[in-house]
């Protein structure tokens, strides 16, 4: 439960519900009530046309000019032919925003609000001159609508409000086509930025009970009652030719309160109750005596650790949900919950990291529906993507730079040099699919997804080029968002094979060669011997003579900002598997240095980066570290709703912690000749107490559940195997325990 003894004075202070597609910020105020309303497809503009039309015909010479360390004149040229035009691709934007005129001024006592994780439900109470008020929220999946019952201990009066307006502007209908009130309802329809956009309709509906009364006045509805029934439905024509008569139909088909709630209930806690975490002695006493605001003051609160990451998998069901009938579309930098007609970064999908972030929690605990609209959306960036190689880099296949947006756009993303020219956004997306089928083993998911896993492999086969000593690099290559200084003192991006290229292709290539052994009687294009080839004449990574692994290949070049938000070269070691203190221990060691000097340079001063310093130091096992970047997140990159502040807010970091904690607690990465090894309680810190949790999934196709004390196992460890795979179970200070089967096992 996250509460609060305030209204929200902000939307950093406010709560958010979602069904995956329909979101809302809810504030709890008791004068105007705000809810902030967001539909995942309510985008600026459509389709665009912005392939760089000089790209291919001077590849060439860019690569020469890299390959020469000719850093000025290759960014002249990239700056010349290689930036897509318009340089940026469609951002997210609002739906509005729903006001509910109360006028409850004055003294205002035994409020309270929150946020109960457990049933996916927000609410508000409060007493004014006498009179009890309580307001609850919830975003239905069922039923596809955002609902909200206000009731009160004696008839009352108040006013419904729907509203576009950017924060830019005044009251004005710039964002508006229409606005209405009648029968009951209020309806708005908007395009926004311009015609071939996405055209919008949102339609409120109130109900009062048996003896309360909704009128229409002007584009406003004015209730009288004690219990009133408000439901919000809303579409695009992304989805339906007819938005305004699917958003109805909506409204028309959910029945009585109790009945929404009910449907609404079931559907959330079948994803979020498969996995479990507490910790004892039950340090989240606290949850109940010390509002959650005021949690986040204090130093040691294991309680709300464990809140955070309850928070995370409430989060992700909240806003990322698969439809096979609604083409759903994955979680933004922002989730669903955009308050900005000109949000940070567009409100897009960047996948140089961070959509990527959003789903690392999806397999491990159990809700791997919550990750199928990436899925969806990579089928649509693979097709846009062969327009994408084909003609600005002269291949097969298909690649994606560094974003994309609701079109599946796959060009260059901005004028910004150290990230834009990078065409392997797509390749860290398809080991996703790896990924996916490690966890729960399904071979038809797998055998579904195999061409594009193929396409990206076949545009990795002929954008790499060979060096001077026979070996393959990328080229160009850049280590994302990040900038060295060579050896002449100039500043630059460019380079050949980063450290990040190699790895992610070396998952890749491994990936396909997997799969493609796997499903024998599949259809594929490709030569195995080819791809192997590649794989082997990769570049290795590079221990640099400080000791760190070297972040531009072959290049010991000097970090422009030592304390960089990336960590692109330990890809290797988290979200991938290439680097562990068993198998590599000197990468691992040159892995932990890049990690320390970062930390002495200041990094992780954004809410993502370090929540992926929390992943990271888990796979060396680095507890203390661990620790510390847990309640670093939760003091410097958190807002009072618990959300992650980049700052501004951005909710990859929300994942990337609450994942990082699980990290700490169970880890499945490794594989040993054929045997998964699974290591409990890897990072887990001494200072921490003993815990318990359910329903944690490992990869092989198995869901762990287990207890500790003082850093140990305590009791029974329960495995559930959904296969014969041969395991390697790996304890604190206990002999290792190996087994296969399908089935339950049970371990002392």
């Amino acid at each position: 439960m996250l509460w609060y003894t305030s209204p929200a004075i902000d939307w950093s202070h406010a709560l958010p519900v979602g069904n995956g597609r329909l979101g809302a910020m809810v504030y709890g105020r008791t004068t105007t009530e705000v809810l902030q309303l967001n539909e995942d497809s309510v985008w600026y503009g459509g389709p665009q046309d912005r392939l760089p039309k000089g790209a291919l015909q001077n590849l060439p010479e860019l690569r020469r000019l890299i390959r020469e360390g000719r850093q000025k004149d290759a960014e002249a040229l990239v700056r010349a032919a290689f930036f897509a035009y318009p340089s940026s691709q469609r951002h997210y934007e609002p739906l509005g925003t729903l006001y509910l005129d109360f006028g409850h001024q004055g003294k205002i006592e035994n409020y309270r609000r929150e946020l109960d994780l457990s049933n996916s439900i927000s609410r508000v109470q409060y007493s004014h001159s006498g009179v009890q008020y309580q307001r609850e929220v919830i975003a239905s999946y069922p039923d596809q609508v955002i609902a909200v019952k206000v009731t009160s201990s004696q008839r009352s009066t108040f006013t419904i409000r729907l509203n576009r307006v950017s924060e830019r502007a005044y009251e004005t209908n710039e964002f508006l086509d229409s606005l209405s009130a009648r029968d009951g309802k209020i309806v708005m329809h908007a395009t926004p930025g311009g015609r071939n956009s996405n055209k919008l309709c949102c339609v409120i509906s109130a109900r009062s009970g048996p003896e309360g009364r909704v009128q229409a006045l002007g584009n406003t509805l004015t209730i009288s009652g004690t219990e009133t029934i408000i439901l919000i439905a809303a579409q695009t024509t992304y989805r339906a030719e007819e938005p305004e008569t699917v958003a109805l139909n909506d409204i028309s088909k959910c029945g009585s309160w109790s009945e929404v709630l009910k449907r609404h209930t079931l559907d959330y806690q079948k994803l979020y109750n498969r996995l479990s975490l507490n910790v004892f002695p039950n340090a989240d006493d606290k949850s109940e005596t010390i509002p959650t605001d005021e949690r986040l003051k204090s130093q040691s609160d294991i309680g709300l650790i464990v809140l955070y990451h309850n928070y995370g998998r409430y989060l992700l069901t909240s806003c990322s949900r698969e439809d096979s009938n609604s083409k759903p579309l994955p979680a933004t930098l922002q989730g669903i919950w955009n308050p900005s007609f000109q949000p940070p970064w567009g409100s897009k999908y960047t996948i140089n990291i961070n959509i990527q972030m959003n789903y690392w929690l999806a397999n491990v605990s159990g809700i791997p529906e919550c990750e199928s609209p990436l899925f969806d959306h990579l089928e649509r960036i693979s097709k846009n993507g062969e327009k994408t190689a084909r003609e600005m880099y002269g291949c097969r296949g298909w690649c994606a730079h560094h974003n994309t947006d609701i079109w599946a756009d796959t060009d260059p993303q901005d004028t910004w040099m150290a990230a834009t020219l990078w065409p392997l956004g797509g390749a860290w997306l398809c080991t996703h699919i790896w990924e996916r089928y490690n966890f729960f083993l399904d071979t038809r998911f797998l055998r579904s997804f195999l061409p594009i896993l193929e396409g990206c492999v076949q545009f990795l086969l002929d954008f790499l080029i060979e060096d001077e000593a026979g070996g393959l690099v990328t080229n160009p290559s850049l280590s994302p968002e990040n900038t060295f200084r060579n050896s002449r003192g100039e500043e630059g991006v460019f380079c050949e094979a980063s450290t990040m290229d190699i790895q992610i292709i070396t998952a890749v290539f491994n990936a396909y060669i997997s799969a493609v052994k796997l499903l024998p009687e599949a259809r594929t294009y490709l030569s195995i011997s080819d791809v192997s080839d590649a794989l082997s004449r990769l570049p290795p990574q590079v221990i640099s003579p400080e000791g760190l692994l070297q972040e531009w290949g072959r290049h010991n070049y000097e970090e422009v900002e030592p304390g960089h938000r990336h960590t692109s070269h330990l890809w290797g070691l988290h979200p991938g598997n290439m680097i562990t203190p068993t198998a590599t221990p000197e990468l691992a060691k040159a892995a932990s240095d890049v990690l320390a000097r970062r930390a002495a340079h200041g990094g992780g001063h954004t809410g993502w980066s370090r929540a992926w310093l929390i992943n990271l130091h888990a796979r060396l096992g680095e507890a203390e570290k661990c620790r510390e970047h847990v309640e670093l997140l939760l003091q410097k990159s958190t807002l009072p709703n618990l959300l992650d502040d980049h700052p501004p807010f951005q909710i990859d970091g929300n994942f990337g912690g609450s994942v990082g904690i699980l990290e700490m607690i169970v880890q499945s990465h490794e594989l040993i000749n054929g045997v998964v090894v699974v290591r409990l309680l890897p990072a887990w810190p001494k200072e921490w107490p003993g815990g318990e949790i359910s329903g944690i999934r490992v990869r092989g196709g198995a869901a762990i559940s287990f207890g500790w004390k003082n850093g140990v196992t305590e009791g029974d460890i329960l495995i559930t195997s959904d296969s014969d795979t041969r395991y390697c179970l790996v304890r604190p200070n206990a002999v290792e325990i190996n087994f296969h089967g399908e089935g339950k096992h049970k371990f002392s």
